[in-house]
């Protein structure tokens, strides 16, 4: 019996349960008949022995016929059972492996789609997930009348590393600072890495600029504390640009753009952080 693979099945159920229940009522089943069938063959084997030593009657001889014909029949079902469990066995052994095979191809998928929206190297959301976020978050703030606000953040003088120590250690500074990050970000936020040493930072449903501030001022502080990186404590800093929706822009590519060049002025400023003007 074959079985489609692209059958799916219910969350949570597994599809050779009730299939190894029935197999094992079955073998149970089969030893009964197997057990009855060798007490009918052992009886029949004493009768016969019995009339044997002795005249025996036409209706005992009926008896003992119609007793094997019986005997001849358990068996029979006996190894129609057998072939019956075997069946049920192969379907049981090819559900497991329809199981593994559709956990092997769910893994592939989530690891691909995974892939298709985080950063390799920090694990944070990419460009294609953030301005999909931010693109809803658009859609929500204009529907609600709520406030967001977009951060662009670039690492100060990180060139230096790479060409003093190497890619290797520019890339776990950049994995330090990314996790970093992901801790200091609130749950409904979302901070990505825009490539190279620049990252997004989307904030949803902002109250008051003041939040903003405090939350950028966080940021350069837990990126400012030093790396450790094969023993040599190194210090980031960073500067940030911010742009707010809707007064610096209603689509996500103003506010992207409208934040970048407020980035600059902080790195030129060297302020630290600096809203759209």
């Amino acid at each position: 019996m074959t079985t489609d693979p692209k059958t799916k099945f219910p969350n949570g159920t597994k599809p050779d349960r009730s299939l190894t229940k029935v197999l094992v009522q079955g073998e149970r089943v089969k030893d009964m008949v197997e057990e009855a069938a060798e007490e009918l063959s052992s009886v029949n084997r004493v009768l016969k022995q019995e009339l044997a030593e002795q005249d025996s009657l036409p209706e005992v001889e009926n008896a003992i016929q119609k007793s094997e014909t019986v005997e001849i029949k358990v068996q029979d079902a006996a190894e129609e059972l057998s072939v019956m469990n075997q069946a049920l066995e192969n379907e049981v052994r090819e559900r497991h492996l329809l199981e593994h095979q559709l956990a092997a191809a769910e893994k592939q998928e989530q690891a691909a789609r995974h892939a298709s929206f985080h950063d390799p190297l920090t694990g944070l959301p990419n460009r294609v997930l953030f301005n999909d976020r931010l693109e809803h978050g658009l859609a929500q703030a204009k529907r609600h009348n709520w406030t967001l606000a977009v951060m662009f953040m670039d690492l100060n003088g990180f060139k230096s590393i790479n060409d003093t120590y190497g890619h290797d250690v520019g890339d776990s500074v950049l994995q330090t600072i990314s996790q970093r990050l992901k801790e200091n970000t609130r749950d409904d936020d979302t901070v990505s890495r825009h490539g190279g040493d620049e990252f997004l930072y989307l904030l949803l449903e902002v109250r008051d600029e003041r939040d903003i501030t405090l939350i950028a001022q966080n940021i350069l502080k837990v990126i400012q504390a030093p790396c450790d990186v094969g023993g040599r404590d190194l210090i980031i800093s960073a500067s940030i640009g911010i742009s707010i929706f809707p007064k610096d822009g209603t689509t996500a590519d103003q506010l992207v753009k409208r934040a970048d060049q407020a980035m600059y002025h902080a790195k030129q400023a060297r302020s630290g952080y600096a809203f759209a003007q």
